[in-house]
């Protein structure tokens, strides 16, 4: 009998090839994951991860609530007082488990590709399902010169709303991105001066943009952004790392431990440096819109009557593509094969099917300690061989979101416009 809780796993930590061998072999390339929950002190679920409601609060109140669920995650989460395996995700093997970082490690090149793993030598990135009641601070994520200062990596990141986890949109689907054209280093100064006066009125400096669902962004690093409250699809490098530059959100306090954090400790009082971090040329861009917004493209060679495949996070970032995704749709009762250039981590919004030898279902409700078939990694062979896809459903579509690591995907679409026009 299959176990359906992970309180009834054995977690494996050594001499895990065996136990991965034999699962590629069994799933057709692919390894099955179980969920991995994140919560976050400062933060006020959304309700919209189908996580139980009593589960909320699973790793205690004094912890936060989830509001995070990660994918194919070998990156901790950053947050005091986590558990040992905080953000990283767990493979699933029978009655065994061994986190997917342990797996990448002993597998190397044959998980995730031989360029990847000659200069990474780990899968460096990961999405994650972000879930807010409302809005967060205005924040920004440190470059990776800026996060090596105190020994980590920085953090570009995307966003792509999906429908099927924003039946609501909540208390307010709106995101500040950076500053108003105009702005000047010293009004972000004085915002920083007036943090324990309330709101230091850093969003008097910005301008929001109604979040659409189906759609996306593409955010480089040091740029300030607030995120509202769609339940958002997260493809992003493999870093927890950032630093909160409003003082008052919703009438809860941001302490300014949130804003240096990963700031070398010199530097926590220093306002001239911590204004600097900022990219100032992207934060006061008069066309922010335009070279950061993501709209579907429909991937030409899988447009057919029965699946679609489409582009949902394309770009570069300061030059590199650093990671992208897609957004597969199987119509009911249809079968395709899909071919990708690398590894993947997947998954399903909608409905059920099966993944070459695995089963896939999107569940209605999760408890927190729930295996699911919802959540895949797929190696760079059998993406290249070509995976199948089946709906096994006669009244539903299949729907799965996958996101891959940097540079896989050459022919991925930029973001390029001139004027209001697409290039």
């Amino acid at each position: 009998m299959q176990p359906n809780s992970v309180k009834d796993l054995k977690t494996v930590s050594s001499n895990v090839r065996p136990l991965v061998e034999g699962a590629l072999r069994d799933g057709g390339g692919l390894l099955r994951l179980s969920p991995c929950w994140v919560p976050r002190s400062f933060l006020q679920p959304g309700k919209r991860l189908k996580l139980h409601p009593d589960d909320l609060y699973a790793f205690g109140l004094n912890r936060g609530g989830i509001d995070e669920r990660w994918f194919s995650s070998t990156t901790p989460a950053a947050n005091e007082n986590r558990t040992a395996d905080e953000g990283l995700s767990y493979v699933v093997v029978g009655n065994q488990r061994l986190t997917l970082a342990d797996a990448v490690q002993e597998m190397g090149e044959a998980l995730i590709g031989a360029s990847i793993w000659r200069k990474y030598k780990k899968w460096p990135v990961y999405s994650k399902f972000f879930d807010n009641m409302g809005p967060i601070p205005h924040h920004m994520h440190q470059s990776r010169e800026q996060a090596a200062l105190v020994g980590q990596k920085g953090k570009p990141e995307s966003y792509y709303f999906p429908a099927q986890h924003n039946n609501v949109g909540n208390n307010f689907p709106y995101t500040f991105f950076g500053l108003s054209p105009g702005t000047t280093e010293q009004q972000v100064r004085r915002c920083l001066e007036n943090w324990n006066k309330g709101d230091n009125g850093i969003l008097d400096l910005s301008a929001a943009y109604r979040l659409q669902v189906g759609t996306g962004w593409l955010i480089g690093p040091s740029i300030l952004h607030a995120p509202g409250s769609l339940c958002t699809y997260e493809p992003q490098w493999g870093s927890d790392v950032f630093a909160m530059y409003q003082s008052l959100v919703e009438g809860r306090e941001v302490p300014w431990a949130l804003l240096v954090k990963d700031m070398p400790k010199e530097k926590h009082h220093d306002l001239d440096f911590i204004v600097d971090q900022l990219d100032w040329e992207a934060n006061v861009d008069p066309s922010f819109k335009q070279n950061h917004y993501l709209e579907p493209i429909p991937v030409a060679d899988t447009r057919r009557e029965e699946c679609v495949d489409r582009w949902i996070v394309y770009g570069k970032v300061r030059g590199e593509q650093l990671f992208t995704a897609k957004e597969l749709t199987v119509d009911p009762g249809a079968k395709c094969t899909i071919s990708d250039n690398g590894a993947y981590g997947l998954t399903v919004v909608q409905g059920e099917g099966r993944m070459n030898k695995l089963k896939l279902n999107c569940p209605k409700l999760i408890r927190f300690h729930d295996l699911t078939d919802d959540e895949v990694f797929c190696t760079e062979q059998a993406a290249r061989a070509g995976v199948i896809f089946e709906n096994t459903s006669a009244t539903e579509p299949l729907v799965c979101l996958r996101y891959f690591g940097p540079e896989v995907n050459p022919e991925a679409p930029g973001i390029q416009y001139k004027g209001n026009v697409r290039l």
